[in-house]
């Protein structure tokens, strides 16, 4: 089916999906009642859901000739690259709020909530941009993660989550029976520790030392330097305990979205003892149209994993790719009641293996 125009510009929600996040504090100075500042989460975690269910799933697919169009179509490329500066002004105007009003404890954990969650579309935004291959958009990526502090994400995502997905072996696919609780103490320090791994291998292989002016991590911390600098020196120093703050709130996403997509899926090792190439049914996958157009297909997962350089844009969907009952942002709130994730997910990965273990990552 074509990518019809009305759908192209609809593309144009995920760039602006962040100026949501100052709907509660613009909405606060007519009705100061604390819980109006909850409306950007309530808007994330209950409204995209229902829109899901009211606008269910779209399953068309480019063909391959639109495909080679789409990834051609410089529109696309622009729709990430506009997001970013509306991210840090989202950014920069949540912080400042912060310091500048005397606000109660509720209040201000709201919107450093607020940072943190919205903060988590600068991730997807990094993770879409880190694919590309030009310098631009990789040189943005790392501008993208840098505000909450997670330089090491492109490396460790591309050379390592990618090529060991869907294995014991990778801290960031979740096991059955893992809950995300458990999750997390093995997928944030695996990530970085397998991101550090992988730069210093690289740089080793040109001789330099892993402090190297080259060191593609380092880049992106730098730029967490500079502009945690720039804000304490703009705001001042309760600016940068809310930066602080906030970052691992947006790390928490990034595992939120790293637990759905691959729980309990296993490659299958070969006569030779390799893994098997990744295919669409190692990764849950999702069409929701709404939830997809405001992360950037990000829940076309299957695809992704499956073809690594194909841009948002152009991924696809899969008959036989394993689907999850709703978006990301339902399955998120899902994920956080442990008991009815295991009820819901448990069932449906053992009813597709007929119970059998040995085709689950436990």
């Amino acid at each position: 089916m074509n990518e019809r125009k009305p759908k192209k510009y609809l593309w144009l929600l995920s760039m602006a999906l962040p100026l949501i996040a100052l709907t509660g504090v613009w909405l606060y100075k007519w009705f100061p009642a604390v819980w109006i500042l909850s409306l950007p989460l309530l808007f994330i975690y209950l409204v995209i859901p229902f829109l899901d269910l009211i606008f269910s799933t779209d399953e068309s697919n480019p063909d391959e000739l639109q495909v080679a169009k789409l990834e051609q179509d410089p529109f696309y490329n622009w729709v990430l690259y506009l997001m970013l500066p509306i991210h840090f002004y989202v950014f920069y105007f949540l912080v400042e709020y912060l310091v500048s009003y005397q606000l109660g404890f509720w209040a201000e954990v709201i919107i450093i909530m607020t940072l943190g969650v919205f903060g988590g579309l600068a991730v997807n935004l990094g993770h879409e941009l880190g694919h590309k291959k030009d310098p631009i958009s990789r040189t943005l990526a790392k501008l993208a993660l840098a505000s909450s502090a997670y330089g090491h994400f492109n490396i460790e995502h591309n050379a390592g989550h990618h090529r060991e997905v869907a294995t014991p072996e990778d801290s960031a696919s979740a096991r059955l029976g893992e809950s995300i609780y458990r999750f997390v103490f093995r997928e944030y320090p695996g990530g970085v520790k397998r991101a550090w791994k992988i730069e210093k291998t690289r740089l080793a292989r040109k001789n330099r030392a892993w402090y190297s002016t080259d060191n593609q991590i380092l880049h992106s911390y730098l730029l967490t330097l500079l502009i945690y600098g720039l804000m304490t020196y703009l705001l001042g120093w309760q600016a940068l305990l809310i930066v602080l703050l906030q970052a691992p709130i947006v790390w928490w996403q990034l595992t939120s979205a790293n637990y759905i997509e691959h729980y309990g899926l296993l490659r299958q090792k070969d006569d030779s003892g390799k893994y098997e190439k990744c295919q669409p049914k190692h990764s849950w996958n999702s069409n929701h149209l709404i939830s997809n157009l405001v992360l950037f297909h990000l829940q076309r997962h299957s695809d992704h994993h499956a073809n690594p350089s194909r841009h948002y844009q152009s991924l696809r969907h899969f008959d036989d790719a394993p689907q999850l009952p709703t978006g990301y942002m339902g399955m998120f709130l899902l994920a956080y009641i442990p008991p009815l994730w295991f009820k819901v997910m448990d069932k449906k990965l053992m009813n597709m293996y007929q119970n059998d273990l040995k085709f689950i990552n436990h």
